[in-house]
């Protein structure tokens, strides 16, 4: 009875953790609309650094320092992600970004078959072409825009690297003896440095001043506590309570969630079509991800948004 008590708060938990990653892309959105991307990314990684620099006392003692070089490689691997996505963000609606992303899940095999030789099964290869033509409807049900194509195809880079950190998170052995937690922190400095670098030579040595707007504030506060922090504490707690399929079913619905938001928040809208769209991918992510969730790094590494 306990067991079953726990299962069902931990489902609930992992649905709420969908939601709140669902809403990152309208916020992140409306926060680029007050500064720079890169300025943008540099401030909300450092600041996650700082909430979690309590993470770091394993680093420490010696034991606790091995895989150092292993979480350095992927927060770079994050800071081309984050690059990546955020610009995409600003270049295409919120909605399709949280569609778009998910293709990962289905990417990922394809690039641990490229990357270590190992061919996925038959299912995997429908599973990616469902993403395919998921995104071929969300991409013609866009605008006639230049900069919209630039900016699906920005999110469709970043679904790749994100499938290329996970085979990396998998290849990588000396991140076991490293916390969680402490990865995290440690990719949210890699990500705040290399962020803040590049918006200096883009800026060449001048940023935007920071905005006194409390909408902004108030986004990077739940980018922060809410996306990153709490979600990564919750994911921890939940996805060793519930059943692998439940998790990746209850993840995957976070791109829907991310529409939700576009839509209701702002005014962003799908035609049928790019609803169809959406629903193909969320249904081939799911498909993908069924059978090998349980031998699949940690969400809070794979995902520490």
């Amino acid at each position: 009875m306990k067991t079953t008590k726990a299962s069902s708060v931990a489902d609930l938990l992992l649905l709420v953790v969908a939601a709140i990653w669902g809403s990152s892309y309208a916020f992140a959105k409306e926060a680029t609309l007050w500064l720079p991307v890169l300025q943008f990314i540099a401030l909300r990684f450092g600041l996650t650094f700082l909430v979690l620099l309590p993470a770091l006392r394993p680093l420490l003692h010696r034991d606790g320092r091995r895989g150092l070089a292993a979480a350095g490689l992927l927060g770079a691997n994050l800071l081309a992600i984050f690059v990546c996505e955020t610009f995409g963000i600003t270049l295409t609606s919120a909605g399709n970004a949280a569609f778009l992303i998910s293709l990962c899940v289905a990417l990922t095999p394809l690039v641990e078959w490229a990357m270590f030789g190992r061919r996925p099964a038959r299912a995997v290869f429908a599973a990616a072409g469902l993403s395919a033509l998921g995104a071929a409807l969300l991409a013609a049900s866009a605008p006639m825009d230049l900069a919209i194509g630039r900016g699906d195809a920005l999110m469709l880079g970043a679904a790749l690297l994100r499938a290329v950190m996970v085979c990396l998170t998998r290849r990588l052995g000396s991140l076991r003896a490293m916390p969680a937690a402490t990865l995290t922190a440690l990719q949210s400095g890699v990500i705040a440095i290399g962020a803040a670098v590049l918006a200096t030579i883009a800026g060449h040595g001048r940023w935007a001043p920071w905005p006194a707007a409390p909408a902004f504030w108030g986004a990077i506060a739940w980018l922060v506590l809410a996306c990153t922090v709490f979600a990564f504490f919750v994911q921890n707690y939940a996805a060793v309570r519930s059943a692998p399929s439940r998790v990746a079913l209850l993840m995957g619905s976070e791109p829907l969630f991310g529409a939700l938001v576009a839509a209701l928040w702002l005014g962003e809208r799908l035609s049928p079509a790019g609803w169809t769209g959406g629903a193909l991918i969320v249904v081939s992510a799911a498909w993908a991800g069924w059978p090998a969730r349980a031998a699949a790094p940690t969400a809070a590494v794979a995902r520490p948004a």
